[in-house]
């Protein structure tokens, strides 16, 4: 679809790309006109990737995309052009105006997904119907059985596949194709048959919508009523399909997500029972997991509502494992966390038919803090009145108080840990700060050594001149790090830069310093303060000199210039190519060849800088 050019501009001037991208991922500040963030388009540990409030772009300097709010959703969504001018315009509430298809292959793309939402929609409507036929009175027993009440069904729009392969795609075949009935997950067939062979992937199971946020149905997850062995998994989840993929859906969001708004926290259980019992039982805030399959993806999804958060998950093995890696992401995406732990044997569902919403609401709010809840499972894990013991909890313990950012928080949290295993707090954090150094240092081994291209030789001086210190200053003759400082008031020296978040870090204080790691709080930039400052003799061996830190500065000054004037062009581009601009198209396409061609130059001295594609 396209929309014209002045709804396209009049969409652009309301949308702030900073809300916009802040619905996908977390910003902090990181300038007066930046924010910052994880990008969402490669896997990363330390924040590579920028936002700009004023010229409203983004740009990665890991992966190196970059573009406006509609390139952002268009990535993000896996969605064209013009349909993220739609979807951006639904996030600001303005109405659209009629549209059209730009080419034959987006029309039919549109229409291929318009399509399987129809059939998902319809196939809904069937399943219900189905439930509510003789043939479905075993699932209908089914249901009362597990306290689900008549109008509990209607909410869910739970239905009944029936036991025939034919039923549905005999409903379906006269108004979609078999290219249809084949995309849309809702069938299976050997390889080579014709469609008469096609038959229900879901035969004599009850029937679990799964929605889009906007309510639309995408996808099943159907439970088995069979007890034979041949009946296949109790349950059956929908392929992947053009509007469905698991990693990106979290069950009854669509229904949720105004009650998590509302109450400021969700509560997360993992199957679609568990889910529909909390719900039922007044808990409208309650969200669903994939079994124990939950996601990066999924956790920035419901970020996007709120960061406080239950942790409800099955207290058998499986469970604690889901709940102790769910944790760890969350802790990462900087979720408030509390665990719900139900007595053993006892899932959402069975405790609150056996014990009521109330008992529930009771065991809410007793949760307990996420670390109070991995403490607790360290001490019955572990004997900690032995030294063997402690030791073992320890090391169960580290590797999550390393996926907590905020060095304070760490601090507080070892000198819990300490107190309730009965080992001095010293100790541990000693162990806490070895362990985080070993550990990144070994990761980023291969990545930062010197020769690796991943960081040029004018970032180690500059950040070098940054960590000087007043007795070095005293041999040097001059401050450098004074001449870093006054230089980056007034140049652009990020951009482009792999280091950029250490050196805004190292930036931090006056034009003296005595402790340069004092200065820097993540923990990963300690240990890759340590590894370039510390173990890259390399860069240890040049003697710091004004005329150094000049050129130093100078060429990543004009790096980073060359990469802006990329990233505008990048922007045009996307602007003439929406608006099928071909002249202006081939115009900017040689632009950005040639300064792709000085950018590749400048990055032999400047190592590991992106080029736009």
């Amino acid at each position: 679809m396209t929309t014209s050019n002045d709804f396209k501009e009049t969409v652009r001037q309301q949308a702030d790309i900073v809300r916009i991208v802040g619905d996908y991922i977390q910003l902090k500040k990181s300038g007066a006109q930046n924010f910052s963030g994880l990008c969402p388009f490669h896997g990363e540990k330390t924040p590579s990737f920028s936002v700009h409030a004023t010229r409203q772009f983004f740009h990665c300097f890991g992966c190196g995309k970059s573009g406006d709010v509609f390139t952002f959703v268009q990535e993000m969504e896996k969605i064209s052009f013009p349909e993220a001018v739609r979807l951006v315009a639904q996030k600001l509430g303005i109405a659209m105006p009629k549209t059209q298809y730009s080419s034959e292959f987006e029309a039919e793309d549109a229409k291929l997904r318009g399509q399987i939402i129809e059939m998902h929609d319809r196939a809904t409507k069937f399943f219900e119907d189905q439930l509510r036929r003789p043939e479905g009175a075993h699932a209908r027993e089914y249901l009362i059985g597990r306290g689900v009440k008549e109008e509990t069904i209607r909410a869910f729009r739970i239905g009944y596949a029936p036991d025939s392969g034919f039923l549905l795609k005999d409903r379906l075949k006269a108004d979609f194709s078999e290219e249809l009935l084949r995309a849309s997950g809702l069938f299976s067939w050997k390889e080579g048959t014709e469609a008469g062979a096609m038959y229900s992937k879901f035969r004599n199971r009850i029937m679990f919508p799964i929605a889009q946020e906007n309510g639309k149905v995408i996808a099943f997850t159907g439970r088995t009523l069979a007890k034979d062995e041949k009946s296949g998994p109790k349950y059956l989840n929908s392929p992947e399909t053009p509007i469905y993929s698991k990693s990106r859906v979290l069950y009854n969001l669509d229904k949720a997500k105004e009650a998590i708004r509302k109450l400021t926290y969700s509560i997360i259980v993992e199957g679609q029972m568990d889910c529909i019992a909390v719900y039922s039982a007044g808990f409208h805030n309650v969200i669903a997991s994939s079994g124990t399959a939950f996601t990066e993806t999924q956790v920035r999804l419901l970020a996007r509502f709120s960061k406080d958060i239950v942790v409800n998950f099955d207290p058998d093995t499986a469970g604690a494992a889901a709940t102790d890696k769910s944790l760890d992401m969350l802790v990462e995406e900087e979720f408030n966390i509390r665990v719900l732990r139900l007595e053993a044997g006892f899932d959402p569902d069975l405790f609150i038919r056996k014990n009521g919403a109330d008992a529930y609401a009771k065991a809410l709010k007793g949760s307990l803090k996420y670390f109070d809840y991995l403490v607790d499972r360290a001490l019955r894990l572990f004997p900690v009145k032995t030294a063997e013991g402690k030791v073992k909890a320890v090391n169960f313990l580290i590797p999550h108080i390393q996926h907590v950012h905020n060095r304070i928080i760490r601090s507080e949290l070892a000198g819990d840990v300490a107190q309730k295993l009965g080992i001095d707090s010293s100790i541990l954090r000693q162990q806490l700060k070895s362990a985080a150094t070993d550990r990144f240092v070994d990761r980023l081994n291969v990545d930062l050594s010197v020769g690796s291209g991943q960081f040029s030789s004018a970032d180690l001086i500059i950040i070098k001149a940054l960590s000087s210190t007043p007795d070095r200053n005293a041999k040097l003759g001059f401050n450098p790090r004074k001449v870093v400082l006054d230089a980056l008031k007034t140049k652009p020296l990020y951009v482009g830069m792999h280091v950029a978040d250490l050196v805004e870090e190292l930036s931090k204080g006056g034009d003296e310093i005595n402790d340069p790691l004092g200065l820097i709080e993540d923990q990963r930039n300690q240990a890759l303060w340590v590894k370039l400052v510390t173990v890259a003799k390399e860069a240890q061996d040049e003697t710091l000199t004004p005329i150094l830190v000049k050129d130093a500065l100078e060429g990543r000054s004009y790096h980073a210039e060359l990469l802006k004037r990329a990233q505008e062009i990048q922007t045009r581009i996307v602007e003439a190519e929406s608006r099928q601009d071909n002249t202006a198209l081939l115009k900017l396409m040689r632009e950005k060849k040639e300064l792709n061609t000085e950018i590749a130059a400048v990055s032999k001295t400047s190592q590991g800088a992106p080029i736009l594609d």
